[in-house]
């Protein structure tokens, strides 16, 4: 680990307004959203219009992405994020979501998910992972990727790449008929050849019209999550893999999860769709 000094919250920027003209999600201004009582398989139309939610959402990651280095605020990569999508007639799914104040999350380091951007400064050698979602005809698409800032040291960078490898081999491990517990499974498997802790209680999730259907993708292999997936069904993957415990603490703010031992930690996320063969990225730029 580098001997940086951990994160403290930063100030918040003042709220950012979407134009009027944009759709919001049905939650936006209230304290939660509406169950989701709908099917977890969706039709072809459906499908289409998330993958248009998607590319926009993983678009979105990539411009907020190339701000990303030492001296600039995560605040700054939220305003990026939030301009992109508001100029391409979408809805930064975060925003107001329970009462999240910004358009996207920046977890940096140690935060496991859920960073709330603000003045925090990025730093040479940090990691920061960018989760970002757009909703947009209906539909939401959510995907995140964990980059680097300036000059990372070996054990962070290799924590990196492995993570995305787990998402990888987690999507391959998709086909209809199997239980979703074959992709925690085989994302803990490979996390433990390198001693990693894999995070339990945070996980993927069903996505379509609604932000988090009520489905969940475990990232570690349980035996109660035994939905079987289905052509159609349409959901996240997101591993969050750490150096240490996969335990953590919550800050006073109610969002921002943090390691326990605070060592670091990574995450990658995309929203795919099952096929009849395997599964169809929907987050691809």
């Amino acid at each position: 680990m580098s001997g940086q000094s951990l994160l403290v919250p930063g100030e918040l920027s003042p709220h950012r307004s979407v134009p009027g003209a944009i759709r919001r999600p049905e939650y936006v201004g209230k304290p939660a959203p509406t169950p989701y009582t709908g099917p977890e398989v969706q039709d072809a139309e459906t499908v289409e219009r998330m993958r248009t939610a998607g590319r926009l959402a993983a678009q979105a990651m990539e411009e907020a992405a190339k701000h990303i280095a030492p001296g600039v605020t995560t605040d700054k990569l939220d305003e990026v994020a939030h301009e992109f999508l508001c100029d391409h007639g979408a809805y930064p799914s975060t925003l107001g979501y329970r009462g999240f104040p910004k358009s996207l999350c920046t977890s940096v380091n140690e935060v496991i998910c859920h960073g709330i951007p603000d003045s925090t400064v990025l730093r040479d050698g940090d990691i920061v992972n960018l989760d970002v979602t757009a909703f947009i005809g209906g539909v939401h698409g959510d995907n995140n990727a964990t980059y680097l800032c300036g000059d990372v040291a070996e054990e962070s960078r290799l924590l990196v790449e492995r993570t995305r490898e787990s998402l990888n081999r987690a999507i391959k491990a998709v086909r209809p008929g199997r239980q979703v517990n074959i992709i925690g499974r085989v994302i803990e498997s490979y996390a433990k050849r390198f001693g990693y802790g894999v995070v339990r209680d945070f996980t993927g999730h069903g996505i379509n019209s609604s932000f988090h259907s009520g489905l969940i993708i475990p990232h570690y292999d349980s035996p109660h999550h035994t939905t079987v997936m289905q052509p159609g069904m349409t959901f996240t993957i997101e591993p969050m893999l750490t150096l240490g415990t996969h335990e953590y603490d919550m800050w006073d703010d109610g969002w921002t999860v943090v390691t326990k031992d605070r060592k670091r930690t990574a995450q990658f996320e995309h929203t795919l769709v099952v096929t009849e063969t395997g599964a169809d990225i929907l987050t691809l730029p």
